[in-house]
């Protein structure tokens, strides 16, 4: 088992960094659509004066590996080089769901160029951080069981397949186990998130055949996880040694009755935070960060509330909740209508060249800090 990580902030930031390819077939980038990569260094600074030190952003493996096995850095360096200007402790995405252009994730072409890309940039990464002692930390892909869902059998997202998920998932867990294993090779200090969403799904009251069915989906979350443990799918090659920190990605529409509405906060079906954190930690005992969380609009100050408070009731059973990201920490632009989505704690002008700090979100952030810190 490796030693509990240890992380800068326990209020974290992430930048929505998705690189699909979605329904429309175009290239989706948010990172540039919120001109994140021309303003990161200010943006990081934000992060910074509001007492958030550790930040998950992402590499874009589409710009960085347009001819197979060559690396062009310039898209990954200002956020680098800013990060260790502010001494921002990274949770670096390898990839948030996109690819470069003709590659086949079905092939083991995918396998080999994602491990050899990991490797290249783990060797960028230390060499900026040559200076420090602390971890390395990298979420090698984001969210594979939902990238294989809307991916592999939706129609989606690329590769958009139908009926292939099961098959897709193994493929990109295989690329995970690769990829650790490369990075490994060069980089002693490394850790390795695995994100993934965590869900609930019940019946409606109306139709309890469909229990078996909905705990057959819900217990779907755990399947990459499993693999990656050496669980479930030997043959992909994963072991107890691989499966490090849990990375858990959750919002107010992570529950739902099967073939019905969503079941929020405050709902019959609904099920606490807490519990769900107390489920994972008993099936798995590895150390737990809330990778993604958030809401659009006015109400996220509240929404980070109720999280912290659900935080709290799980540390006090016993869970070892590290951190809490929240994600989108800053407006970005929809996936596929370009909207102005506003969340988070930094808010953009609608040309995206100014952003500030909600004041109502960073209020919220300081009394939640100070809560944490004399638990």
């Amino acid at each position: 088992m490796n030693p509990m990580p240890q992380f800068s902030s326990f209020m974290m930031g992430g930048f929505e960094s998705s690189t699909h390819r979605g329904p429309n077939r175009e290239r989706v980038d948010v990172i540039q659509g919120s001109g994140h990569d021309v303003h990161c260094a200010e943006d990081y600074a934000l992060l910074a004066g509001a007492g958030i030190y550790t930040v998950r952003d992402a590499l874009r493996w589409h710009l960085i590996e347009t001819v197979p096995y060559a690396y062009d850095w310039k898209s990954f360096l200002p956020m680098l080089n800013a990060a260790r200007e502010h001494d921002l402790q990274m949770v670096w995405d390898l990839c948030h769901w996109g690819i470069p252009d003709g590659l086949d994730p079905f092939s083991p072409d995918f396998i080999a160029r994602f491990a050899a890309f990991a490797k290249a940039a783990a060797i960028q990464i230390c060499e900026s951080d040559a200076a420090s002692e602390g971890s390395h930390f990298y979420c090698p892909i984001n969210e594979m069981s939902f990238w294989s869902w809307v991916g592999g059998d939706e129609e989606h997202f690329f590769p958009f397949g139908r009926g292939r998920a099961r098959e897709l998932k193994q493929q990109l867990v295989r690329a995970s186990l690769a990829a650790m294993r490369s990075i490994c090779e060069v980089d002693t200090r490394a850790r390795f998130i695995q994100a993934e969403p965590i869900i609930s799904i019940t019946e409606h009251e109306a139709r309890p055949e469909d229990a078996i069915v909905a705990a057959g989906h819900t217990a779907a979350q755990f399947e990459v996880w499993d693999m990656l443990a050496g669980k479930a799918c030997s043959e992909v090659g994963g072991t107890s040694e691989s499966l490090d920190i849990l990375g858990v990605n959750y919002y107010w529409n992570n529950q739902w009755i099967h073939g019905g509405e969503r079941t929020p906060l405050g709902h019959n079906s609904h099920t606490p935070l807490h519990e769900l954190l107390e489920t994972i930690w008993n099936r798995y005992e590895r150390p737990i960060v809330l990778t993604e969380t958030g809401v659009e609009g006015s109400s996220g100050a509240g929404w980070l509330g109720y999280v912290c408070a659900e935080v709290r009731r799980a540390q006090r059973a016993g869970v070892p909740v590290l951190g809490i990201c929240l994600y989108p920490v800053m407006d970005y632009p929809g996936w596929t209508d370009d909207r102005h989505c506003s969340c988070g704690l930094i808010a953009c002008s609608p040309d995206w060249s100014k952003r500030w700090l909600r004041t109502e979100y960073s209020d919220e952030l300081r009394f939640q800090r100070a809560g944490q810190e004399t638990r």
